[in-house]
């Protein structure tokens, strides 16, 4: 009996993160930058819901070897009813090193990328607008093994899962922004 509660307290961890799991170690780092910004450095007020509030242009070096397509998630951890989802990026091809500012908020793109919905109820991206306080907004770049077999306008919860097993690399960008 004790072996079926272990295994039930664990299956209720992992589906409580709701995060992507990845085993310690198993996924090779890469860089990603932003022209606008540096690591831990302010979000200028253009790529927020103070300014224009259009995405960044970020740009990334090699990815792992048999990288198939990339996804970027932007979040804020910070965010009072939690982690708070601003831009969701899937099927990025593999060759690409970088996105344009100011993408489209548009589901579908001319090189096959796909937009999700955010936390505003959006398609594309939707800036930093913290209600108080400095937040921290994490872009995180996630080298895959496969392109994912999601519609447009996929919500987090489903884009994690079909992430699941595919990582091959990660890159991370944090920027901060205060009103």
């Amino acid at each position: 009996m004790k072996t079926g509660w272990i295994i039930l307290v664990a299956f209720c961890i992992c589906f409580q993160t709701g995060g992507v799991r990845e085993t310690e170690g198993a996924a090779m780092t890469f860089e990603m930058t932003c022209s606008a910004f540096q690591q831990e450095e302010r979000i200028p007020v253009q790529y927020t819901c103070d300014g224009e509030n259009v995405s960044p242009a970020l740009t990334w070096n090699s990815p792992p070897v048999g990288t198939a397509s990339f996804v970027l998630v932007c979040d804020d951890p910070d965010a009072p009813a939690g982690t708070w989802t601003h831009w969701l990026v899937y099927n990025i091809p593999a060759g690409s090193r970088g996105l344009a500012e100011a993408v489209p908020k548009k589901e579908s793109l001319a090189d096959g990328t796909l937009q999700g919905i955010n936390d505003f109820k959006r398609t594309g991206y939707g800036g930093p607008c913290p209600p108080g306080g400095t937040h921290r907004y994490y872009f995180k770049l996630y080298a895959l093994d496969c392109k994912l077999d999601l519609p447009p306008g996929a919500i987090r919860k489903s884009l994690l899962h079909a992430m699941e097993g595919h990582i091959l690399g990660k890159a991370v960008l944090m920027g901060r922004y205060k009103r």
